[in-house]
């Protein structure tokens, strides 16, 4: 059995940036196991599978693992998929519509080859300083600033005064893993034309430093757009590869813009 396969780096407009996602179309759901597997073999921090529907609302149904786990949400394998679909599968509509654990999930191309998830937003709560975990300091790793605000919705936030601060962080994994959450955002303001920046660490599911999280700026978005006055705008993930996101705020939804090439096409033998 061989299934088709494709490696896609999203957010980005150039191959070795952004974020690198897998993604195997289907004809019909494989085992959840087997699934796992295939993601665990690519070791990438996402890989994606979609099978038709028919009748339906949605085009597809869209599930995604990492090596170690399937996961409820994830904006760059959703996009390296619409892109897939787009550039390599002839796909014709303007739209895609995806079924998945997070509800329905919609891509659309603009003209200049942008492609935007409309995603679910997801606001974080803040924490009171009684609440925030002693480990957090020391997951954050050796020097680390200290957090300005500590927020929570699927992962945890840690806010910080100053972009360079979440560049120097070192953050220490086996402590990350002790927070309870799937995932650390740190973020913080931007400048130059960049609202705001942010990294993501989640080895909790086998990610120990996200490129760029689609899936983060669910929470990054509306924390932002409140905080900044804007319904529109602009950041940067500040990993080694780096990416680029064109954001907006739209009441209980958020889109979230990116590019994104195809890297490599192949099949997996079963």
């Amino acid at each position: 059995m061989t299934i088709p396969i494709y490696q896609v780096d999203a957010f980005a407009r150039r191959p070795f940036t952004g974020n690198p996602a897998a993604v195997c179309p289907l004809d019909a759901w494989l085992p959840d196991a087997t699934m796992q597997l295939i993601a665990a073999e690519n070791n990438l921090a996402e890989t994606a599978f979609f099978v038709p529907l028919q009748g339906q609302e949605a085009d597809f149904h869209l599930r995604w693992f990492t090596p170690t786990f399937e996961i409820d949400l994830c904006g760059h394998a959703t996009l390296a998929s619409a892109h897939v679909l787009w550039n390599e599968r002839g796909f014709a509509k303007p739209e895609i519509v995806f079924q998945s654990k997070s509800g329905l999930l919609k891509v659309r191309r603009e003209a200049d080859g942008r492609l935007i998830l409309d995603f679910p937003s997801r606001p974080p709560r803040p924490l009171a300083l009684a609440e925030h975990p002693e480990v957090l300091q020391r997951a954050l790793g050796p020097g680390a600033a200290t957090p300005i605000a500590v927020l929570a919705s699927r992962d945890l936030v840690a806010e910080f005064a100053h972009a360079d601060e979440v560049l120097a962080l070192r953050p220490d994994f086996a402590a990350l893993v002790d927070l309870g959450y799937i995932g650390l955002i740190a973020t913080a303001p931007g400048s130059g034309g960049v609202d705001f920046v942010s990294r993501f660490f989640a080895p909790e599911v086998g990610v120990p430093e996200d490129p760029v999280t689609g899936s983060a700026h669910s929470t990054l978005i509306p924390f932002w757009a409140a905080k900044l006055g804007k319904t529109d705008l602009f950041a940067r993930q500040e990993s080694a590869r780096g990416g680029e996101l064109w954001c907006r705020l739209r009441g209980d939804r958020v889109d979230i813009g990116g590019y994104a090439v195809t890297f490599l096409r192949g099949e997996v033998q079963l």
